[in-house]
Formats: structure tokens, sequence, C-alpha cells
């Protein structure tokens, strides 16, 4: 669910908008940070090494967002969690893409998983949202200092708000 590009970026949150009109998004995102044990999951595509690290994610396509959120993790992820995922935050994202601001409202979630977890793993995501083929991801677990620095698209964001 990267951006296309990997044109330089903005980000402005909801709650910090200047005096500006804010405008509408052009999507709506959800964002799942899953948790064990004191580790984050990230995935980077070794298909295509310049995409950034990134969480689980994708487009809300006309449902709730609740839903939306489950099934864009158990798409890219391979994992159908045995607790809810948890609302945490909302936040505008902007970028640019091809001279052209695009907007993002971005809906975070928490999973905290349990049981045994692999260290690593690949899985192929079947059905991206913009067509194509499938996208091989390479998951595997980073402790949240380490994520802050390295998550790309500004998909940090929301990791103030896991306490």
């Amino acid at each position: 669910m990267p951006p296309p590009t990997k044109a330089p970026s903005t980000a402005k949150s909801r709650s910090s908008a200047s005096a500006e009109t804010p405008l509408e998004p052009n999507a709506l995102k959800v964002l799942i940070y899953a948790t064990w044990r004191d580790r984050l999951l990230v995935f980077d595509e070794p298909d295509f090494p310049e995409v950034g690290l990134q969480v689980p994610g994708g487009t809300v396509d006309g449902e709730d967002i609740s839903a939306a959120a489950l099934r864009e993790f158990s798409e890219e992820t391979g994992i159908l969690p045995a607790t809810p995922l948890a609302p945490l935050t909302v936040h505008d994202y902007r970028f640019s893409k091809g001279g052209v601001e695009v907007r993002h409202r971005r809906h975070y979630f928490h999973v905290r998983l349990e049981g045994d977890q692999p260290a690593t793993w690949l899985h192929r995501e079947m059905t991206p949202f913009n067509g194509g083929g499938p996208i091989l991801f390479h998951f595997f677990w980073l402790g949240f200092d380490d994520a802050r620095v390295r998550l790309g698209y500004g998909m940090g964001h929301g990791l103030p708000s896991l306490g």
C-alpha cells in the first residue's frame, strides 16, 4: 500500500491543521500496528527494494473502516487475529505525486498477537487494490525505537498512540 512514488511528502494531522479549510481526502486508508511481545510487525517488498519499510494496511473499499482493517491485515499477512483490532487514531497524510497533492485519511489500528510467532515469513497479497499481480511481502519484527526510525511513508505517526 505504499504511495506510488517516493516523492517528498509532508504529513499534517487533523488536530494540528492550520486555519486553512481542510480538504477532503482522496482515499481512506487503514494501517495496522500488530505487536507481539515488545515488537512491531513490519514488512518490505523483496521484488521492489526501493519501496520503504511498511506496516500492514490498505485502502477502504466501500466497507466499514474496522472491517477494512481486518480484511487488509489478513490479506497482507495471512493471519486472522484471535483478538479484535482496536482503533487508535486518525491522521491526514499528504504527499505529492506528479505535481498533484494526494490526501489520505489514515485510520490506525492495533492488534496484539499471542502465542508463538515466526521470526520472519513471506506472504503474497493476491488481490492488490490497484490490480496487477500478487505482491510478495517479507514480514519480520522490529523494536519500537527501530521502527520509529525505519518506517517509510509517515507510517510511524500513530506509534505514540500505542502507549
